[in-house]
């Protein structure tokens, strides 16, 4: 079995893009980087200093349940090209030790049992693990120290 790792939908950053509201309903906020790890969840880059980026609350779950965690992520703000859906991890996340891997069923609620905070290099070979289980649909990977969603992990 394939995995691939998947960034946010274009359209729904180029929604927020152009202004549209977040999981909260504001605006995002609009900055400028200083060049220090600002990781946009559409291209998997991060925003180069001196580029304009927008904060905002993100809720990576279709409808609201109490399992649709919402929280802040970074994107670019001005277009930029989607990541590719891959296998291989994005260069953006391999210098970080750690993120925490979760699955969820197709019912967009997490499977009991199957989060933890696992090594950078172990991801892969965990994802496969976890993507073995029929009760898993996918995964999120998010920051191990501020459980910030980074991308989702799906079957290749």
């Amino acid at each position: 079995m394939r995995i691939r790792f998947v960034a946010l939908p274009t359209d729904a950053v180029r929604a927020l893009q152009a202004g549209g509201t977040d999981a909260y309903g504001n605006v995002p906020e609009r900055h400028i980087s200083d060049g220090s790890k600002v990781p946009c969840r559409h291209c998997l880059r991060n925003v180069d200093e001196g580029e304009p980026y927008l904060i905002l609350a993100y809720r990576p779950f279709a409808d609201l349940q109490p399992y649709a965690e919402t929280g802040p992520i970074f994107l670019h703000a001005e277009h930029c090209q989607r990541a590719t859906e891959s296998d291989v991890m994005p260069v953006m996340f391999q210098a970080t030790p750690a993120y925490i891997l979760r699955g969820y069923g197709f019912d967009d609620r997490i499977v009991y049992g199957s989060g933890s905070v696992v090594p950078t290099h172990d991801i892969c070979t965990r994802a496969h693990a976890l993507l073995q289980r029929r009760e898993i649909a996918y995964l999120h990977m998010r920051s191990a120290s501020n459980t910030c969603y980074q991308l989702r992990v799906e079957r290749g």
